[in-house]
């Protein structure tokens, strides 16, 4: 599995936080930034985690910001995308379970870091459920395709 991960600059303390639990995970990741705590615009870090993510060339994708609520509708507009925001491990689990969920979007001003590595480690270990979830699914991919014809 490999993970894209970014933040902005109210994120970045709980990204590195996160980066060593896919450390300790052995998963393979890239940090797309930010890299320090210096002011930014959050869309330039989160916008290229998800185009990552949509192109294929990482399975998940993980943003992080102050409250995790701009990030989430950032990737949301990248084509292929399915971003759950998730301040609680359960939400990081149903999102993936019920969703298809391929971003993860947390808000360090709103959950610690036990609780973000717990949504984290939610988030990889669960697999999308299938089921009657591919038509909800399949929906969404039809709805994104007509938005995107205008």
């Amino acid at each position: 599995m490999r993970v894209a991960i970014g933040s902005d600059h109210a994120g970045f303390h709980l990204k590195g936080d996160l980066c060593t639990l896919l450390d300790e995970l052995r998963i393979e990741y890239r940090d797309f930034g930010t890299f320090d705590t210096a002011q930014v615009d959050y869309p330039d870090f989160i916008a290229p985690v998800a185009r990552a993510v949509a192109k294929g060339d990482f399975e998940l994708g993980v943003v992080i910001g102050g409250s995790g609520t701009g990030e989430a509708i950032v990737a949301n507009k990248i084509r292929g995308i399915r971003c759950v925001e998730a301040a609680d491990p359960v939400t990081a689990r149903l999102g993936r379970e019920h969703n298809d969920a391929n971003v993860l979007s947390m808000g360090a001003r709103i959950i610690g870091t036990e609780v973000a590595r717990a949504c984290l480690r939610a988030f990889l270990e669960t697999e999308f459920s299938a089921g009657r979830h591919v038509t909800r699914i399949e929906k969404i991919s039809r709805i994104e395709a007509e938005e995107a014809r205008g």
